[in-house]
């Protein structure tokens, strides 16, 4: 896809002081939704997420994850402790419509490239900015990193069994939740820019990103005098997914897999998979008092047959389950082929190390737009590969 007066942010101008994921990937949803980025790097090692690599995976001397995560933008680096340098660069902010940035609550006041400086260059800009965990507090100086957030935010202790330690979700959650806060964030201040002309400053962290995805389970508790007890997590059984629902919420071992299966009426249950124990549970609240014992009955009874039997029964009765799929089953099956999440990015011969150019399959964005998906096959840009081209066109908007 190539960028279009359609695209909702065509003509936007995006510029990415950010690194590694929470502002990269933000910057990234920006621009495929029609905005141009330019990342802007320090010379020589740029943005740390060119060697922090996921699974140890890197072409052309990026990480893998780095390309996934700043495809679709142009790149330039600047020292911004030089002097020169940071007036090149404050001549863009200048034109920039967005800016976006996830320092260390400090670190571009030090530079003069904080909001309150930045808005007498361009009262017009959007200033977006991502912490770990915000500008104040006792935390707002602890490194922004993934890991420690969920685990500030209690996640770790939602997942898993009662016999098991804390149980960290496996992917960059917070710092994906964060990048989502930061594009909404953003658009909906350049939507107020078109009402009002009027700039403006979104910001958001790693730990307001967990919290409000656990909005269910910190609603509940901070009202809990409402209740009749306290609220406390209390992890279930080994199959059990769910601190705060009843059986059968789980995942169940099958003859050649595991089967995960949702809220459904437990006697339902029994009476479709011939579990006489189950069958007779008609009453919900012996759903909550007898999870152990409903899990236990429900594995014996899956574990002796293959998921696929497990599920042409289940389906055909409409019962809410699923197979739980390895990553190369995901990869292989049709579900995955159908919804299209894939696209190819590419870098030239004329840019690679080695001159025989690069092709890589990343994922594209989520969001469809007018029933298009958005793809574009541009690739993260090499360390300071467009410097010379956007002096040059700066250059000549300048008069200089």
């Amino acid at each position: 896809m190539t960028t279009t007066e359609d695209d909702p942010l065509a003509g936007v101008l995006v510029l990415d002081f950010s690194q590694f994921l929470a502002g990269p990937v933000a910057a990234m949803r920006l621009a495929d939704l029609g905005a141009r980025v330019i990342k802007v790097e320090r010379p020589g090692s740029g943005d740390i997420g060119r060697q922090l690599a996921f699974a140890g995976r890197r072409a052309d001397g990026d990480t893998i994850s780095f390309h996934a995560m700043n495809r679709n933008k142009e790149g330039i680096t600047a020292d911004l402790k030089d002097a020169d340098d940071l007036q090149r660069v404050k001549s863009l902010v200048a034109r920039a419509d967005v800016l976006i940035q996830n320092f260390r609550p400090g670190v571009m006041e030090r530079i003069g490239l904080d909001h309150d400086s930045v808005r007498e260059l361009n009262p017009r800009l959007i200033y977006a900015s991502v912490t770990g965990y915000g500008e104040e507090g006792p935390w707002k100086d602890r490194p922004g990193q993934d890991l420690l957030a969920q685990s500030l935010s209690g996640l770790s202790w939602m997942s898993g069994s009662t016999a098991d330690p804390p149980v960290p979700v496996g992917l960059s959650i917070a710092d994906h939740l964060a990048s989502c806060h930061l594009a909404q964030g953003v658009t909906a201040l350049l939507y107020r820019r078109e009402r009002t002309g009027r700039g403006g400053l979104v910001q958001t962290s790693l730990l307001e990103s967990m919290l409000d995805l656990e909005f269910e389970l910190l609603s509940t508790k901070l009202n809990e005098h409402l209740g009749p007890g306290p609220i406390t997590v209390r992890r279930g059984g080994k199959y059990a997914a769910h601190a705060f629902l009843p059986a059968p919420y789980g995942t169940y071992p099958t003859a050649d897999g595991y089967l995960a299966i949702a809220m459904n009426p437990v006697d339902r249950l029994g009476a479709l998979l011939e579990i006489d124990e189950l069958a007779e549970l008609t009453d919900p609240q012996t759903w909550w008092d007898q999870q152990d014992r409903i899990a236990d009955l429900l594995a014996d009874r899956l574990s002796g047959g293959p998921t696929d039997t497990w599920l042409s029964i289940l389906d055909a009765a409409d019962i809410w389950c699923a197979p739980v799929l390895t990553l190369d089953q995901l990869i292989e099956h049709d579900g995955f082929a159908a919804i299209g999440m894939t696209q190819r990015i590419s870098r030239s011969a004329g840019v690679t190390d080695d001159g025989s150019g690069l092709e890589l399959q990343t994922t594209r964005s989520p969001i469809r737009i007018d029933g298009r998906r958005l793809t574009d096959t541009r690739p993260a840009p090499k360390l300071g590969e467009h410097d010379r081209v956007i002096a040059q066109e700066f250059s000549a908007l300048d008069g200089s």
